[in-house]
């Protein structure tokens, strides 16, 4: 079987779940046998290093040119040329360090564009896409990344004999900020879309619910297959840690809700019980983030503890390494409730237990891994709390980094999450091409 991701790439400045998701597809694709499987980067280039696992160095739609045709009427037919030099490398690596390229102002016409494969997919480069996945021979399956990029499977069907794949994961963190009727019209134009798609796959039972209720679709073919991956054999393999430690690791902004790991850091450190406490940080960020981040180290600094805070330039490979052995806990206490986070994933698999608010799938997953606590109400005096209970007890931490640790390997492994996704392949009736 031939498969060919659809990846809608985040330019690799931040830590982005969903790519991240995307990826680990790829990898547990690549080990089964029988199997050929390959990336294709759509509107931005993926992270770095990307290309050892598989991902290709063309970006198609790329989006510059997208966003110009949306908003420039002349440029609604630009020419090849013109095509060429806007999803240049450079250019589309610039794009993707800028705010507009990861929030929706702005771009809800676009948006609703992708959905229903308008404006936004222009035919000359459908054919073009179409042409260069037929230079090793068509496909068997397209999985596309999510269902923002919809569209995309009528047009594809209609000039491939192939069955679509389109995975579901937090496509409510971008259409919900969307003001009505662009968000209604939204969902309702995705439920439309969802014709196209022969089977839907998303990782956690919460987001599924979620994704029926806004669609008002029967769910019949959307399918639940938990994450998973392969530690690094040298996780686990953590210092002990003096002085106690906390650590956030995502996207360091707003939404992820940074500023309230900050008020419990400082609320911590200002009391009698952890005043060494340290604060780890790493995760990457966009333009769009550096005003909050700025206002977050003002008020680290005011109250002098600047000295206690260690920001990591990189997110990925060493630098997320040397991160995780640096920490005793980590938390991301988001504000939008999360669809996973594949964060909590890697805490554990590093036998680094985690502390999250009792929202959105993570009490499902923590369930699972067993290497955390949840918290209830969402309170920064809650997770404040929380957290003195982990760093405090050595006994408790130490157990639930590795219950975390053991079973991520055994419950939540890249070779069982490429069992799921074969059973959904093998269920699609895929054409016979000899």
């Amino acid at each position: 079987m031939k498969i060919v991701y659809l990846i809608t790439g985040s330019g690799g400045s931040f830590y982005c779940g969903n790519c991240y998701r995307d990826m680990l597809y790829l990898r547990a694709m690549r080990k089964v046998p029988g199997t050929t499987a390959k990336a294709i980067p759509l509107y931005l280039p993926p992270g770095k290093n990307t290309s050892e696992y598989g991902f290709d160095d063309k970006v198609f739609f790329g989006a510059i040119s997208l966003y110009l045709r949306e908003k420039v009427k002349l440029l609604r037919n630009m020419p090849a040329f013109l095509d060429k030099l806007f999803d240049s490398g450079p250019l589309l690596n610039l794009a993707a360090r800028q705010a507009g390229t990861t929030r929706t102002e702005g771009m809800e016409e676009l948006t609703l564009n992708m959905i229903t494969g308008g404006s936004a997919f222009r035919a000359n480069e459908v054919d073009r896409l179409v042409k260069y996945l037929g230079n090793e021979g068509s496909p068997d399956v397209i999985h596309m990344s999510n269902a923002l990029i919809i569209g995309l499977a009528k047009q594809l069907k209609k000039r491939i004999n192939v069955k679509i794949v389109c995975s579901l994961l937090n496509e409510d963190d971008w259409i919900d900020e969307m003001a009505e009727p662009y968000r209604g019209r939204a969902w309702e134009m995705i439920a439309r879309e969802s014709e196209a798609i022969d089977y839907f796959v998303t990782p956690s039972n919460y987001y599924k619910e979620i994704f029926i209720e806004k669609t008002g679709m029967k769910g019949d073919n959307i399918a639940v297959v938990p994450l998973g991956f392969d530690p690094d054999p040298t996780e686990g393999q953590k210092k002990e840690v003096k002085p106690p430690a906390v650590g956030y690791f995502c996207r360091v902004n707003h939404m992820n809700g940074f500023d309230k790991l900050v008020d419990a850091f400082i609320e911590l450190k200002s009391g009698i019980d952890l005043k060494d406490l340290t604060l780890h940080v790493c995760g990457g960020s966009t333009s769009d983030d550096k005003t909050f981040i700025s206002s977050q180290i003002k008020k680290i600094r005011e109250k002098g503890f600047e000295k206690s805070v260690r920001i990591y330039p990189e997110f990925q490979g060493n630098g997320k390494m040397e991160f995780f052995t640096n920490i005793d806990v980590i938390s991301v206490p988001v504000r939008k409730y999360d669809g996973y986070g594949l964060y909590i994933l890697e805490a554990n698999g590093a036998g680094i237990p985690v502390v999250q608010p009792a929202t959105g799938a993570f009490p499902e997953i923590i369930k699972t891994t067993g290497g955390g606590i949840i918290y209830s109400p969402d309170t920064t005096g809650e997770l404040a709390s929380s957290l003195l209970k982990v760093l405090k007890d050595d006994v408790l931490r130490k157990k639930l980094g590795e219950t975390g640790r053991m079973r991520v390997r055994s419950e939540l492994s890249l070779d069982r999450m490429a069992a799921g996704l074969s059973v959904i392949y093998g269920k699609l009736d895929v054409p016979d091409k000899t």
